[in-house]
């Protein structure tokens, strides 16, 4: 690993002002026209939609390994970290696009349907779409119209493929993992992450954000263990680690730097929380991911 893990933004060489753009994964694998190596961790700082059409091998998100094979769908959102590895030759696509164009492309649909979409906390990142299905035909037809050169309203014909393949995605996934129907639920605990989002480096009480959010801290965890099977303690915790470890894996900030960032009084403390959530030091988790 590099010493400060690279933060990739977003650039689309084929379209201008899109936020949208198709990329092989050969073209990547290749390291055409990049400054990082992507089988080495990076921070995504735009949305990524993974399709695998041949082959079969793992990638590598927030800090764990998923299997991929042939039709699989991988989801990342901004700000997570992920690297390929290409020991194994499969291939496949990204679809890259920027928050702008997905609040954009996704507007006009339910709020608690767009928070499902890419939400690490509420679902696997991984979804397998089945052979015999019509995603694949979508796929290729966004594919064709996004290679045409200057055709009449490009924009709104890949916006509505678009939203078209991801709506299909999400048909699947209904029937691959638990899907959330109560919408008052969603929105709670949407408001919650986001609540947690703006104050985790401030307070790990639960109490906090239950009081925050108008409710019993009762209730806050009857909603969590609901949706995702944990207390909303353990969410927040796993929160915090989470951002420990994107920040350890650069490895020009200190434990005792990180510490006061996360809003711990000491690195003492930061040390004792960390391991007892993970079984490693700060020290130890980044010399494992160098």
């Amino acid at each position: 690993m590099k010493k400060d893990i690279p933060h990739i933004v977003f650039q689309s060489a084929e379209k201008e002002n899109f936020g949208f753009d198709v990329v092989s994964i050969d073209f990547i694998r290749q390291q055409k026209g990049f400054d990082h190596n992507p089988e080495q961790p990076h921070q995504l700082k735009f949305y990524n939609l993974i399709f695998f059409t041949e082959g079969e091998g793992k990638h590598f998100i927030d800090f764990n390994w998923y299997p991929i094979k042939e039709n699989t769908l991988i989801y990342l959102t901004k700000d997570q970290v992920n690297a390929f590895d290409f020991s194994t030759n499969f291939k496949g696509y990204c679809i890259l696009f920027t928050e702008d164009y997905f609040a954009k492309s996704f507007s006009h649909l339910p709020n608690d349907f767009v928070f499902r979409l890419f939400n690490p906390q509420l679902f696997s990142p991984i979804l397998q779409i089945p052979r015999q299905s019509d995603f694949n035909s979508y796929f290729d037809l966004l594919q064709s119209e996004f290679k045409k050169r200057s055709i009449f309203n490009q924009k709104s014909i890949l916006e509505s493929l678009f939203v078209i393949l991801v709506s299909k995605a999400e048909y699947y996934k209904q029937h691959q993992t638990f899907h959330i129907k109560t919408s008052s639920k969603i929105q709670l605990f949407q408001n919650f992450t986001r609540l947690l989002e703006n104050n985790f480096n401030k307070t790990r009480s639960a109490n906090f954000y239950a009081t925050e959010l108008g409710v019993t801290y009762k209730h806050l965890n009857t909603i969590s263990k609901a949706l995702v099977n944990k207390t909303a303690k353990t969410v927040i915790d796993d929160y915090v680690i989470l951002q420990a470890k994107r920040s350890l894996t650069n490895s020009s900030i200190k434990s005792t730097q990180l510490a006061y960032k996360l809003g711990f009084e000491d690195a003492t403390n930061f040390t004792k929380f960390f391991k007892k959530n993970t079984g490693l030091t700060p020290k130890s988790f980044k010399n494992a991911n160098k």
